[in-house]
């Protein structure tokens, strides 16, 4: 199954945001465990190119890992290099996208307005993540899905346990889950890992 099948199968990406570089491997087995099967780490993590290189190494063929925030074609490039199977972005770069793109890789550029969407797509965004989605919430994906049913779309931003099941239910193919899962913390002790492994089942039992 190539990567993006798989994006779409497994439904949620776990964003990984301020969390150590030495406690990423613990919180990639704990959010496996519960679950979750595609990462997206940022690329503001200290040693981040290193950080996605040891996760794919461990979880090869377990786990889909690809780098977030990214915002500029070159960034994107040596993510890709580090063995990154997918880029999210929180804007729309036409250069990140293409640099992509030439790379065989999935591309997942942020947008918010339908222009901007069309545009993310269009220009070979394969998913657009629909950010930020925390003021408009699930009835704005809704109207989106209206007059660009074709899109996938994936809404990140504000999406928790209590709004998850009814963004499915009009249309996201995805979901990127951010402090709602995944805690920004300086460490992880076992019982947050074991906190954090029952909060990921609780999000894969939404859907």
């Amino acid at each position: 199954m190539e990567t993006l099948q798989r994006i779409f199968h497994n439904k949620l990406v776990a964003i990984v945001r301020g969390v150590n570089p030495r406690d990423v491997l613990d919180v990639t087995k704990a959010l496996y465990e519960g679950g979750i099967k595609t990462l997206e780490i940022t690329v503001d993590t200290p040693n981040v190119l290193q950080t996605i290189e040891q996760v794919r190494n461990e979880f090869d063929g377990e786990i889909i890992v690809g780098a977030g925030t990214v915002l500029d074609s070159e960034t994107a490039r040596a993510a890709i290099m580090a063995g990154s199977q997918f880029i999210f972005s929180p804007t729309v770069n036409i250069e990140t996208i293409k640099m992509t793109k030439r790379y065989g890789v999935v591309s997942i550029p942020g947008a918010m307005t339908p222009t901007e969407i069309l545009t993310a797509y269009e220009n070979g965004g394969d998913i657009i993540k629909v950010f930020p989605s925390t003021i408009l919430g699930p009835a704005y994906l809704k109207d989106i899905k209206g007059p660009l049913p074709h899109i996938p779309l994936m809404p990140t931003g504000g999406v928790n346990l209590d709004t998850i099941s009814e963004y499915f239910q009009v249309g996201a193919v995805a979901a990127g889950l951010g402090s709602s899962l995944v805690k920004k913390q300086d460490s992880y002790s076992k019982e947050d890992l074991k906190a954090l492994t029952q909060r990921a089942r609780q999000f894969v039992e939404k859907v």
